[in-house]
C-alpha cells in the first residue's frame, strides 16, 4: 500500500464521516423534531414505512454495518422488527437512540485506516470489504434521509431550508 493509497482512504473516510454525521444526521434530526409523534408514525398505506420505522431501520443498519464489525460489538439486529413496529415510540426516544448510534459511527469512521477498508468482513450474511461497508452505510442513510425529508415536506407543506446559503445562481 502506498502513501497515496492512505491519503485516498483518509479522504474517503473524512468525507464519509462528514456526510453521515455533519450533513445527513442534523438535517434528518431537524425534520423529525419538526413533526409530532403522530406524524412520525403516519404512513400513507400499509406498504409504506413511517418515519418512525425508518429511524429504527437506520439505527439498526448503522449498528450492523458500521459499529459492530469495526468494534467487535455484538450484532443483535432484528431487521424485520424495525419495519414491523407499530407501537408508537416517542420521537425523542427514537432520536436519542439514533444520535448515540451516529456518534458511535462517527468515532468508528474517525478511527479506520486504509487497511481496515481493504479487509473482508461478514455483515448481514455478505462477505464485504470495509470500503463496501462504509459506502453502504452512507449511501443507505442518504436514501432514507431523503425519504424523511420528503414525508416532512408532505406533512408540513414547507421547504426545510437546507440550501438557504445559496443565492439565485446556486452558488454560495
Amino acid at each position: 500500500m502506498t502513501e497515496r493509497d492512505g491519503d485516498v482512504a483518509a479522504a474517503f473516510l473524512q468525507y464519509s464521516r462528514w456526510k453521515l454525521v455533519e450533513e445527513y444526521w442534523p438535517r434528518l434530526r431537524g425534520c423529525v423534531e419538526s413533526l409530532t409523534d403522530d406524524q412520525v408514525w403516519w404512513r400513507p398505506n400499509d406498504a409504506s414505512n413511517s418515519v418512525g420505522n425508518i429511524l429504527l431501520h437506520l439505527n439498526g443498519n448503522v449498528r450492523q454495518w458500521l459499529v459492530a464489525p469495526f468494534t467487535d460489538a455484538t450484532d443483535d439486529r432484528n431487521r424485520p422488527a424495525e419495519f414491523g413496529q407499530r407501537e408508537r415510540i416517542p420521537r425523542g426516544a427514537l432520536l436519542d437512540a439514533l444520535e448515540a448510534t451516529i456518534a458511535e459511527g462517527g468515532r468508528v469512521l474517525g478511527s479506520l485506516t486504509a487497511r481496515d477498508l481493504l479487509e473482508t468482513r461478514e455483515i448481514q450474511g455478505y462477505a464485504v470489504s470495509g470500503l463496501d461497508a462504509v459506502y453502504q452505510v452512507v449511501e443507505h442513510f442518504g436514501m432514507h434521509y431523503g425519504q424523511v425529508v420528503y414525508v416532512t415536506k408532505q406533512l408540513r407543506g414547507e421547504d426545510m431550508g437546507f440550501y438557504r446559503e445559496l443565492d439565485e445562481t446556486g452558488r454560495a
